[in-house]
């Protein structure tokens, strides 16, 4: 049984396709969400999760964790009494509690599932989220972009015209937008951006920073930096902020020592206090539209995700943002979960469910350390030099050419990044390689370096030094990844996209019939011809499908008038 997985950063669920329908599982309490909230018993040690654990968070802040997800993939290590635990153990077990409360429904074991994280993940919070499945006795099938699942609980699978639709995905403590393209029983994710440090929990803290500022004052400046204090603060500006949902105004109210301080919270005053974080809230919308290469207006619906999109300010903010109401026919707190469970029926074959083609991007830019010269000829500081850039269609393969940056150097050494700065230290370095060289002069040894990127992060670096023909290949994946029966079958769908555009037989036959044209013309005609294959190779070289396909569909329907249709 393959069950669907929401982790999220406030809650969490779960459900299951069965029946010709995706079911969310309702944990031991009959709720569908369950708080993502670990806790220790102080005397017997036991370990609570759920909600009697967040219960639990301003009465023992010391033995309670919440929010663990944003440290996902780091080495930060959070203390509950005496244990320690990192942010994948956490998370395993709210995922053991989840799988315990399916297990228990559903009357069978479950051995697998899919898990959504943040579009917006890096590799290493995607392994560490993998890792937290296989600690809590799972076989994680898939890893699945939130805003994917979004939609996939949305509908657009079944739709049948082609339709454009931006998914904004604001939880409790990631941000995520996604713009996605429907068409022939295709799904396609066109461009995903995000922050992973802004959601709910932010707006929480800027209720409490208003407490601390006004009334707080009044508390004995020995008490201020208590964690008790603390988390009661938390815990009403969660309160305050749920209630401005649906009010006008909401009252802070924390008691200390028999005293009761008091804040009173006006929708107006929340959004100011916002205003920078709504601010936020835009540059990913405009950078996913600009990657996309979509203007607003041509998005068919806009579908929010997360529960944090319930509050009225950001419903706000979007709307003028794209000038129009959002969507509102899925449940915010529940799409997420709804699509993995679609995705597991997916992975499972579910009858009911009718084909469909999934394509999703690289979030985040693959390149290497590369150096490059100044005017006067000085090499500069090592830089990042894209190969596979972010948004760009997955599974994908690239290649980029590089040379000898020194004389008489005798082996060179190739550094893998993700990221999007050019700051090398800015980025995450996913592994290296070193590679000898014969020596000879600066720029003198050419070095082929190709990317191969698929869906699930298995990310293969091949490199290849054509004046000796010495290659080298570094395969960057999870170890749980690696040991997968699927492993190989994985790499051989992409070895079989390790070819450059201009060696596939479409756009070698239509270069071979360009250039043909050319050598038959004069004058202006073979002008602009020359012009006109010009772009289709300036194409090929960029390596993007989609450009490649409306080059290639320009430079033959050119020939087309030229001298009328191709004929077999």
């Amino acid at each position: 049984m393959i069950i669907g997985i929401d982790l999220g950063t406030t809650n969490s669920a779960v459900g299951v396709f069965r029946d010709g329908k995706a079911e969310l599982i309702p944990n031991s309490l009959g709720h569908f969400l369950t708080p993502s909230a670990v806790s220790l018993d102080e005397t017997t040690g036991e370990v609570i999760t759920g909600l009697a654990a967040r219960e639990r968070q301003s009465t023992h802040p010391e033995l309670t964790a919440t929010a663990f997800k944003r440290y996902m993939g780091s080495n930060r290590v959070t203390r509950l009494g005496k244990k320690d635990f990192t942010a994948e153990e956490l998370s395993a077990l709210v995922l053991a509690r989840l799988k315990s409360d399916a297990e228990a429904w559903l009357g069978q074991p479950v051995t697998e599932a899919v898990i959504t994280v943040p579009a917006y993940f890096n590799d290493k919070q995607r392994k560490a989220t993998r890792r937290a499945g296989e600690l809590a006795g799972l076989k994680v099938e898939r890893l699945l972009n939130e805003p994917t699942a979004a939609a996939l609980a949305y509908g657009i699978h079944e739709l049948g015209d082609a339709s454009r639709f931006l998914v904004f995905d604001l939880g409790g403590g990631t941000f995520d937008v996604s713009v996605l393209e429907i068409f022939e029983g295709i799904i396609e994710v066109r461009a995903s951006t995000g922050d992973n440090r802004l959601g709910g929990e932010d707006f929480n803290d800027i209720l409490c920073e208003e407490f601390r500022r006004t009334v707080g004052k009044d508390v004995p400046e020995k008490d201020r930096s208590d964690p008790l204090l603390r988390e009661r603060i938390r815990h009403a500006a969660e309160r305050a902020r749920r209630a401005l949902t649906d009010g006008p105004s909401a009252t802070m109210s924390v008691t200390w020592k028999d005293k009761t301080y008091e804040r009173q919270v006006t929708a107006d005053d929340f959004e100011a206090l916002a205003a920078g974080l709504i601010t936020r809230l835009r540059d990913p919308v405009l950078r996913s539209l600009r990657d996309a290469n979509l203007r607003a207006d041509e998005l068919s619906e806009i579908i929010l995700v997360g529960g944090s999109t319930r509050m009225p300010l950001v419903r706000r903010a979007i709307t003028r943002m794209f000038g129009r109401f959002p969507a509102n026919a899925v449940n915010p707190d529940e799409a997420v979960a709804v699509g993995a469970a679609v995705q597991a029926g997916l992975k499972a074959r579910d009858v009911a469910l009718k084909e469909v083609v999934m394509t999703d991007v690289c979030p985040y830019t693959l390149g290497i350390a590369a150096s490059d010269q100044d005017a006067n000829g000085r090499w500069l500081p090592a830089t990042l030099s894209p190969i596979i850039e972010r948004n760009t269609v997955i599974p994908a393969s690239r290649v980029q050419y590089y040379a000898n940056s020194s004389a008489n150097q005798r082996v060179v050494d190739i550094p893998v990044y993700q990221g999007e700065s050019r700051n090398l230290s800015d980025n995450i370095e996913l592994g290296k390689l070193e590679v000898p060289i014969p020596a000879g002069p600066p720029g003198s040894v050419h070095i082929e370096v190709r990317f191969s990127y698929d869906i699930n992060g298995l990310l293969e670096v091949d490199v290849h030094i054509p004046k000796t023909g010495e290659r080298r290949e570094l395969v960057i994946a999870d170890e749980a990844v690696k040991s997968d029966a699927d492993f190989e079958k994985r790499r051989a769908v992409l070895a079989a996209l390790k070819q450059h555009p201009r060696d596939a037989d479409t756009n070698k036959a239509v270069m071979a019939r360009a250039n043909r044209c050319y050598e038959e013309s004069l004058g202006n005609d073979r002008q602009f011809i020359a012009g006109e294959i010009q772009l289709f190779e300036g194409a090929l070289e960029r390596q993007d499908p989609r450009d490649i396909e409306q080059a290639r569909t320009r430079l033959s329907e050119v020939l087309d008038r030229f001298e009328g249709e191709t004929w077999l």
